[in-house]
């Protein structure tokens, strides 16, 4: 097999084509999976992402930045590589980047979930030779909450704690999970108030002809108490900050793949975790590294070594790579 792809201290790079993917060092020319800001990076000479991605890239790095945007699976000639952008189903407009020279296909996966969330284009395998995957929940532990299951607890949740006369403070991150929530709730058990940093991204989401819930953005001068039992959307950051402190009484959760491990909800001082990422559970990563028909896969961030012995013990070509994406962190770090 030849290397269509190489790994360099910038990135993934393509020889053939002259260009890196999710570069995370200053390059001539970057095609980016995704607006997250461990993928999507200032700095780059050009861009190159789907149109779906562009929105929230321009609001987090600049409005002039030179950004060549292109549709899901349209095929595009780069120097001697063909380049074509398939859904992830990570956040809206995510995409897995399909890279062929001269007959070899390569896929970098970006970062991707198998399940159909309502709110993202859904994930949609690509036959290749080689196959980038990350692994952020590669182990057995890692299983989410179906989405109907995950709406009725969190409904529950809220409506208790409204009843009680609590703030529901639910840490997510402010792109993608954040709005996958807000369309799993029922915005008839009360007022939803956002951080804003969420309320930044609902607008630009909005601003592309997603249908979010009413929100309200909390300001300073945000009358608290006429808004008791409300259910307040917020980076994981945010909880326990001055910020939050101010919705008294109140009840706090987290919305994250790493509710799965046993006392990280007690670490974190959270009254609730629910079970839910963005990211492949374990099952999900198998089924779409399978789909794929791949015979080598290279794993990047995340449980890089045990998921690679898995891998090779199943007969997969399988090697770690060592690369600068964060996946996803409790207190949403970067990747916000």
């Amino acid at each position: 097999m030849s290397a269509v792809l190489t790994f360099t201290k910038a990135g993934i790079y393509c020889p053939a084509g002259d260009f890196w993917i999710d570069p995370w060092r200053p390059v001539p020319r970057a095609l980016i999976t995704h607006g997250h800001a461990d993928h999507a990076r200032a700095g780059m000479g050009r861009y190159m992402a789907t149109k779906a991605a562009a929105p929230v890239i321009r609001h987090r790095l600049g409005a002039d930045i030179d950004l060549q945007t292109t549709a899901f699976t349209t095929p595009t000639r780069i120097g001697d590589a063909t380049v074509s952008f398939h859904p992830a189903g990570h956040v809206p407009g995510s995409a897995q980047i399909r890279i062929e020279v001269a007959g070899e296909v390569w896929v970098v996966s970006g970062d991707y979930k198998t399940v159909d969330d309502g709110l993202s284009e859904p994930f949609e395998p690509v036959a290749c030779h080689s196959f980038i995957t990350e692994c952020t929940f590669g182990l057995p532990v890692f299983n989410w909450t179906p989405q109907d299951v995950l709406a009725d607890r969190i409904n529950a949740w809220w409506a208790g704690n409204a009843a009680a006369g609590r703030f529901s403070l639910l840490g997510a991150y402010a792109l993608g999970k954040a709005q996958r929530l807000l369309r799993l709730v029922d915005p008839e058990i009360g007022p939803i108030l956002t951080h804003g940093a969420i309320e930044n991204t609902n607008a630009v989401l909005r601003g592309q002809g997603i249908a979010l819930p009413a929100t309200e953005l909390v300001t300073p001068e945000t009358d608290v108490k006429s808004r008791m039992g409300a259910l307040v959307l917020a980076p994981p950051s945010a909880l326990g900050s001055a910020w939050a402190r101010r919705f008294k009484p109140q009840s706090s959760a987290f919305a994250s793949g790493w509710m799965a491990l046993r006392g990280v909800r007690r670490r974190r001082a959270a009254d609730r975790g629910f079970i839910v990422s963005d990211h492949a559970d374990w099952t999900g990563l198998n089924d779409a590294i399978r789909a794929t028909g791949a015979e080598r896969v290279f794993v990047t961030h995340g449980y890089t070594g045990p998921f690679r012995r898995w891998l090779a013990d199943q007969g997969y070509d399988a090697k770690i790579v060592r690369t600068e994406y964060d996946g996803e962190t409790l207190d949403g770090g970067l990747a916000e």
